[in-house]
């Protein structure tokens, strides 16, 4: 039995969909599964021990480009795939799987999917609040109620893997690691404010903490903005590390703080101590899946609202986040 994925865009994302990929082998132990997946999101993908092959997606959001889906189709008909998994809602994200011609492809009727999507499952947002609930519903048939609990998060880093990423990097493990993750792809209402890291990294190096900053290319002029501001306590790494790295530096934290961001779920998957900022996004959809993770959040009346930028133009959802908070919180789960 053969599976391809056709996974999410979002690091985040894919990683809620672990408990899907958990479920499906639970059930079908020789079930071979493998996934078609954007660049970014496959390194996450091939840490899932579930997985047993990534294939590059190579079409970036919005693009149609229908003749290049459909000879992506064709040339991995030639796998002979027994069922697709199409995780994405979008009508584009079902075309490759239909022209595989695989014979299953079980999804959410989504954009108007039908004939793309021959297994389709209707979203009932009540029964299933949470997204990582909603993948893992595929693995259920049509109206089927979803099994609970679901599979726990996990992703793969070994001492080995470990030891290869710092000396790539030219780094030493500290005794006392936190990893702080400023970014959040999304958009600024998710981040929170750089001089509110920076103060909470000088906190905490004065108690014997190493704070690394981590985050994409994106992230790097946030990066240097709270390196610059904090004296010398982070260091910024924003932008130097490849995926894998990250999540080899992140497994060795004894501490993460972070944003709702793809990162916040990598520390969750690796069962790292977590404070996860939150915003403009909500908790109670996309939260850090782990009993070592500690959600803070003011719970304003304007929030969460779901922007990119804060429509009021105040962002007190987290600029009223103050680090003394959020370092009382750090001191309750640092090293469990």
């Amino acid at each position: 039995m053969r599976a391809l994925i056709i996974a999410p865009s979002w690091i985040g994302d894919a990683i809620m969909a672990q408990p899907l990929f958990a479920r499906l082998v639970q059930r079908t132990p020789e079930l071979v599964l493998e996934a078609l997946a954007p660049a970014w999101v496959a390194p996450v993908l091939s840490r899932m021990p579930e997985i047993s092959a990534t294939i590059s997606n190579p079409f970036g959001h919005g693009a149609l480009a229908l003749g290049a889906r459909r000879a992506l189709g064709r040339e991995l008909a030639k796998q002979h795939y027994d069922r697709a998994y199409v995780l994405p809602n979008s009508l584009k994200s079902a075309l490759v799987p239909f022209f595989a011609g695989i014979p299953e492809r079980i999804g959410f009727t989504g954009e108007c999917r039908y004939g793309l999507v021959n297994v389709r499952h209707r979203l009932d947002k009540i029964a299933l609040p949470l997204m990582v609930e909603r993948f893992a519903q595929l693995a259920e048939a049509p109206g089927a109620a979803l099994q609970r609990p679901l599979p726990a998060l996990r992703l793969v880093s070994t001492p080995k893997t470990q030891a290869a990423a710092l000396a790539r990097l030219q780094l030493e493990a500290p005794a006392q690691l936190a990893v702080f993750c400023p970014g959040a792809e999304y958009g600024a209402a998710k981040r929170w404010p750089a001089g509110h890291f920076s103060a909470l990294a000088r906190a905490l190096a004065r108690e014997g903490m190493t704070v690394w900053l981590m985050g994409s290319c994106k992230d790097r002029p946030i990066g240097e903005a709270i390196a610059a501001e904090s004296a010398g306590a982070a260091r910024n790494l924003c932008g130097a590390t490849n995926m894998t790295e990250a999540i080899d530096l992140i497994a060795q934290a004894a501490l993460v703080v972070c944003n709702d961001s793809g990162l916040m779920h990598v520390a969750a998957a690796l069962n790292r101590p977590t404070v996860a900022l939150f915003g403009s996004s909500s908790p109670g959809f996309t939260p850090p899946l782990s009993n070592k993770a500690q959600i803070v959040s003011l719970d304003l009346p304007c929030s969460p609202c779901f922007r990119r930028e804060c429509p009021q133009g105040h962002l007190d959802c987290l600029k009223r986040l103050t680090p003394e908070k959020v370092l009382n919180v750090c001191r309750q789960h640092r090293g469990q």
